[in-house]
């Protein structure tokens, strides 16, 4: 009879003890493997949940961002360049500029290719007297187009007035009676309405807009502006500093404000939505990990005290095996087995016992986690074909049986046949 034989032979007759050991080592490693696809599947988890909060801030943040570069786009500025010596005091008391700036300052802007904001307009503002109405209004020239010096511009909304057309505030197209096709003479010059703006309550009510170019014509200030409109670029909102520094190292006699508008506080809102998303994730990825690491700490308790018991387990019941054999194995001594064969023999029982229970612990650690995820409403099979897990598994029980066998495997090898034979 070959040793393989009596492995097997030795096996069946003695399945009470080899199934008990079988068993303990499944437990053993269905723990480990249990514990580990837990871990798998929560980390699978945890990378969905992230995925999805970080789309559900994008789209958010995208919807915010489009909000705000649409208000913008409709001449919301919020950059406004001054001349250096511009009192501001007296800038936001009258609405307007005292002090004056070559207009070429656009062209030195647009070709420096600032990155910080999208688009310039020059404006020239002054308050006068209207000689034909004897009324005190605001006179003011925006030019019919907007230099976009940064690569990131979008197309701007401006409400442009065309040469020899004039804009009325309410009060003054209410006072005078005008409508839209009117014509008017407008300190010596005649022009069109081209449109009578609704009441807004500021000094817009008050506010005469006509062409840069007839506005300067009007006021002897061929070539000047006072004032640079400015919409910040994405990569700036909110950074007044770094828009402030660029701007002024370009043109050195400037100065730059940040106007406060519904924009602006749209862009701060957008701000902070956008860094409380990213603190939120964060804040879950934090709390994700923590968990992680209970269950970790948890598990490696748990795994390793299962272990422990395994072995303790299996090395009694090797013992046992040792002891309900050991006429066998004096008769195996006397009929020329030697004591590395009599080693093998007990030592290739625990291998099996090790590969089979590494196995049925596998498929029953895994089945168990994953079932017990799918009464929470998460489950996954990726762990039937995760074969490193199978390999850890099965390495993992075989380390067990033969640690726990060795003991009473060099005992049987070492037995003398005559002493077994005679106790027998």
């Amino acid at each position: 009879m070959t040793i393989s034989r009596l492995i097997v032979r030795e096996i069946i007759h003695r399945k009470l003890n080899f199934g008990l050991g079988l068993l303990s080592v499944a437990v053993a490693v269905g723990c480990l493997a249990g514990s580990l696809t837990l871990v798998k599947l929560h980390d699978a988890r945890v990378r969905t949940i992230l995925e999805q909060k970080k789309l559900e801030t994008e789209q958010i943040m995208q919807v915010m961002e489009d909000d705000v570069k649409r208000a913008m786009r409709k001449l919301g500025f919020n950059i406004v360049i001054l001349p250096k010596d511009q009192n501001l005091s007296d800038w936001y008391a009258d609405d307007y500029g005292a002090r004056y700036m070559p207009e070429q300052y656009i062209d030195r802007l647009a070709q420096s290719e600032i990155v910080t904001v999208e688009h310039l307009v020059p404006r020239l503002r002054q308050k006068v007297k209207w000689p034909e109405t004897k009324w005190a209004v605001i006179l003011e020239g925006t030019s019919d187009e907007a230099v976009n010096p940064s690569v990131q511009s979008q197309e701007l909304v401006l409400d442009t007035v065309p040469r020899g057309k004039i804009v009325l505030g309410n009060e003054v197209h209410q006072g005078l009676g005008l409508n839209v096709g009117d014509r008017i003479r407008f300190m010596g010059r005649e022009f069109v309405v081209r449109e009578c703006r609704r009441e807004l309550g500021t000094e817009e009510d008050i506010t005469v807009s006509v062409n840069l170019r007839d506005a300067q014509e009007l006021l002897g200030k061929r070539g000047l502006i006072n004032e640079i409109l400015a919409v910040e670029c994405r990569t700036a909102w909110a950074n007044l500093p770094k828009i402030r520094a660029e701007i002024v190292r370009i043109l050195p006699d400037t100065q730059v404000i940040e106007k406060a508008s519904n924009v602006l506080a749209k862009m701060h809102a957008y701000l902070r939505v956008e860094d409380e998303g990213k603190a939120a994730i964060e804040r879950e990825r934090e709390n994700m990990a923590r968990l992680k690491t209970t269950r970790m700490r948890f598990a490696s308790v748990l795994g390793a005290l299962v272990m422990f018991i395994c072995v303790v387990w299996i090395t009694f019941l090797a013992a046992g095996n040792v002891r309900g054999r050991r006429s066998e194995i004096g008769i195996l001594r006397t009929l020329g087995f030697r004591s590395r064969e009599i080693l093998y023999i007990f030592l290739s029982r625990a291998t099996a016992m090790g590969l089979f229970g590494g196995f049925l612990g596998f498929l029953a650690g895994g089945f168990i986690a994953n079932n017990w995820l799918r009464s929470v409403g998460e489950s996954s099979h990726w762990w039937m074909f995760n074969f490193k897990l199978l390999g850890l598994s099965v390495f993992v029980a075989v380390a067990i049986t033969m640690a726990a066998s060795w003991v009473p495997a060099i005992r049987a090898a070492r037995l003398d046949p005559a002493v077994a034979l005679r106790e027998e």
